[in-house]
């Protein structure tokens, strides 16, 4: 019989050869009495990432709390420094995502093989998924469980061997929100057709309702699924978007698990509000961290929605501030991650802060920015960032990060005081003594476009009577651009049903948009993108000019 966990912090780590001593001793009584079957031998005598009275444990016995985030890898694969750049955050696991073929283009089992190599040369664990069952019974474009795991199948020989480093999520959100019961006997079959072709890796399944299970079907089927795995290395993975927008909803739900002793991961999480909620990202992360479960933020770069971007535009130095929750945040990646020890990890935690960043320097002023430079610190180990505060009457607010030493802090208002300082911290969440203040007065007067901009049109999908356009507007110009409003028309009777990154105003076919509040500044050369669907009746043909704040802007 298996007992429930406890809701305590994760204990502390067992010693390897103590784990291993107390597995033979108990597997070899327990054979002599005959207490156990084959497939309950062979999960015992599990090597590689593997299930242990309710926990994802190594080989050795090890807990090993995934703290990480999900890389778009089948949509950006030109995107090869991300896994080195994440793993430069402090995170122990990345969720790549993958495609079977059915929807989206197949990823090869040589672009799989460097996948893997990149996540062992990095020292992450490599969660690897299927995303094109997203939605089944819903999205009439999704794929099935079985078609992912005859993909899942046909690289065997890539991921033979890897079960020290590799989970396999069978496939992202495998049912919509249509009859999500459903999901149980596909899920299992899945399962179950994995085990007969010989996997013996650890194996993530996601959760209908497209991956939040509101209705509560994973929940109450999942003592059956996971009884099906003849191996018992079966994780479970709840998507928490705005459906957990309170407190309750969200320790109920993660409880309820840990209470059956059932092994559980949060495999996607948001934080910003959408249209239809505000996630309670803190209550998530504390939770997680105070039962020794497992996160997986929601994603690195490149969503249509930029707001659940951690960086922008996949630049490290650049966090958005949902990166800067992720990153250094309470329960964040930097305060509570540690790396496997199948990669060396458990050794003596460092403890010791790195030293004070020099005085910072202030250059490029305009209305709404500064550039800041400093000295940088050093470490022990090795310095991994820096964060830029404002200071205020004695209060501090954070305002920027990097991880070089220099930022440039945007968002200012125009003929205003201010005064910053500096911070360094490492991989282990160690944080310096704050460095001396710089003040610094922005100029007056507010910035405009003038012409310095560029617009980025291009259809994402198209079905009958539909569309999905995004819209990449650059500033090509060296000053920031705030409030700005962006003008175009439409030539074919498009009409936009849904907009995200803006708010539209259409008359007719000419269209105004005004930018949300995370798209309000386009930084000097950087780039915001608004995301949009529509209607259109069969000719669908981008707008010819583009105009912000009423100046012309160039085509790009």
């Amino acid at each position: 019989m298996r007992t429930a966990r406890s809701t305590a912090k994760s204990p502390a780590r067992k010693s390897p050869a103590t784990v291993l001593l107390t597995a033979l001793v108990t597997l070899l009584g327990l054979l002599a009495l005959g207490g156990l079957t084959p497939a309950q031998a062979a999960s015992a005598a599990a090597s590689g990432l593997h299930i242990s009275d309710g926990r994802l444990v190594e080989g050795n016995g090890n807990d090993f709390v995934m703290r990480g985030v999900n890389h778009a890898h089948t949509w950006y694969p030109g995107e090869t420094q991300s896994l080195a750049d994440i793993k430069a955050t402090g995170a122990n696991t990345v969720r790549v995502v993958l495609s079977d073929g059915f929807r989206w283009s197949r990823n090869s089992p040589a672009d799989v093989a460097a996948v893997i190599a990149s996540c062992k040369a990095n020292r992450l664990i490599c969660v690897l998924e299927v995303h094109d069952t997203t939605g089944y019974g819903e999205d009439s474009a999704a794929g099935t469980l079985d078609h992912a795991a005859d993909y899942w199948i046909s690289l065997k020989d890539v991921l033979a061997g890897q079960e020290d480093y590799v989970i396999i999520n069978i496939g992202n959100e495998p049912w919509g929100n249509t009859n999500p019961a459903g999901w149980t006997a596909p899920t299992t079959a899945a399962v179950k057709k994995l085990r007969a072709a010989g996997f013996a890796h650890a194996i993530m399944v996601d959760a209908p309702n497209w991956g939040q299970d509101w209705q509560g079907v994973m929940r109450d089927n999942a003592q059956a699924v996971y009884d099906a795995d003849t191996t018992g290395n079966l994780l479970f993975s709840i998507h928490m978007y705005s459906v957990y927008n309170t407190a309750q909803k969200v320790t109920d739900y993660l409880h309820a698990f840990v209470d059956a002793g059932l092994p559980l991961v949060i495999g996607e999480f948001g934080g910003p509000a959408d249209q239809y909620g505000d996630p309670d990202e803190d209550t998530m992360m504390a939770t997680a961290e105070q039962l020794g479960l497992g996160y997986l933020a929601w994603s690195w770069s490149g969503n249509t929605d930029p707001v659940l971007d951690l960086t922008i535009g996949f630049d490290p130095t650049r966090l958005s501030p949902w990166g800067e929750r992720i990153f250094h945040g309470a329960d964040g990646i930097a305060q509570t991650s540690h790396e496997a020890t199948v990669y060396g990890g458990g050794t003596p935690e460092d403890t010791q802060a790195p030293t004070a960043p020099g005085t910072p320097a202030a250059s490029a002023v305009t209305d709404t920015s500064a550039a800041l430079t400093w000295t940088a610190s050093s470490d022990n180990v090795a310095v991994t960032g820096y964060d830029v505060v404002r200071v205020n009457a004695g209060a501090e607010t954070a305002v920027a990060s990097s991880a070089t030493n220099s930022v440039s802090v945007t968002g200012l208002t125009a003929d205003t005081a201010y005064v910053f300082a500096v911070y360094a911290r490492d991989a282990a969440g160690n944080r310096s003594a704050r460095s001396a203040t710089v003040a610094v007065t922005t100029h007056a007067g507010g910035g405009t476009p003038g012409g310095n901009c560029s617009v980025g049109y291009r259809i994402v999908g198209q079905w009958p009577g539909g569309f999905q356009g995004e819209i990449t507007i650059r500033n090509t110009g060296t000053a920031p651009i705030d409030a700005w409003k962006l003008g175009f028309a439409f030539a074919n009777g498009q009409t936009i049903t849904n907009m995200w990154g803006g708010t539209p105003t259409q008359n007719g076919g000419s269209v105004s948009v005004a930018p949300a509040s995370y798209t309000s500044t386009i930084a000097a050369k950087g780039s915001v993108t608004v995301g949009f669907t529509g209607s259109q009746s069969g000719t669908n043909a981008a707008p010819a000019a583009f105009t912000l704040s009423g100046a012309a802007c160039a085509a790009a």
